[in-house]
């Protein structure tokens, strides 16, 4: 991807942990990488189609000088945090340089580097309990409804019957694509919090909910803990989940499985 550097910004602010670094302040040295397709820019020679690098530039000093915090690593977040949400990027990386750096060893400088940006996330949703569509329709507005992410497609709503081996009223179920900067753990910690603000309750597995969550692909990444599977580890064998997920992302690849969605669901349905 094409990138814009803002090279060095010398700035004088008041960061660190000792307490006179907080009151006296000292240079700090920011470096930005800006992330974003600049073909449109090269070709219509169109201030609108870049990023303004002197904006950035300010608002990087503004964030700077106007909190003070322990760690640079913190300074380094904000920026990146403030840069991806002002202006139309990929990603970001900042370096911050801390020349004079309380170590009273003969060196440089210290410094951070961070990498974040925007990334795409798939998301099945489900409901059988109450008003089905409409708890769907909450999850959708409740994910949607921050400035860390925001929903580019939802897919229509099914009814399905349960999955397992539980006796219980059919599902409602559809699927999301979601665009956000936070990592797959805040975001599982998002899905949980949205889930218990819509009264899920979890006493039986595979059991009757007012709304489940469940991050199905993120961007092209693997994850393996205890709390989270990513790719789905079941998704490819449930058509409430394929048949949605088709809807909208038809030939995005399972990063596992090496398989469009699309081909998939035709494998699914070639068992049935």
């Amino acid at each position: 991807m094409d990138v814009i550097h803002i090279k060095r910004l010398e700035i004088f602010a008041n960061h660190g942990v000792i307490p006179e670094e907080n009151t006296l302040g000292q240079k700090f040295i920011i470096s930005a990488d800006l992330y974003k397709d600049l073909r449109a820019a090269g070709k219509t020679d169109n201030l609108k189609e870049t990023i303004h690098y002197g904006r950035a530039a300010v608002l990087i000093k503004q964030i700077s000088e106007k909190s003070v915090f322990q760690l640079i690593e913190k300074l380094a977040e904000e920026i990146a945090d403030a840069l991806l949400k002002n202006f139309p990027l990929e990603k970001v990386r900042v370096i911050i340089e801390k020349p004079w750096a309380p170590v009273r060893l003969p060196l440089d400088t210290v410094a951070v580097e961070i990498e974040r940006g925007w990334h795409t996330a798939y998301l099945a949703i489900g409901s059988n309990i109450g008003d089905r569509e409409q708890f769907l329709k909450n999850a959708v507005k409740k994910l949607d409804n921050r400035s860390d992410s925001y929903v580019t497609k939802v897919s229509g709503f099914i009814e399905t019957e349960p999955y397992g081996n539980v006796q219980q009223d059919k599902f409602l179920n559809g699927c999301l694509e979601l665009r956000t900067l936070l990592s797959p753990s805040e975001l599982l910690k998002r899905a949980n919090e949205i889930e218990q603000e819509e009264g899920r309750v979890r006493t039986l597995h595979w059991g009757p909910r007012t709304l489940d969550i469940d991050i199905l692909l993120y961007d092209n990444e693997t994850v393996y803990t205890d709390d989270l599977k990513i790719p789905h580890i079941d998704m490819h064998n449930r058509m409430f989940v394929l048949g949605p997920l088709c809807e909208i992302a038809p030939y995005v690849i399972h990063p596992v499985l090496g398989k469009s969605i699309i081909r998939l669901k035709e494998k699914l349905e070639e068992k049935r």
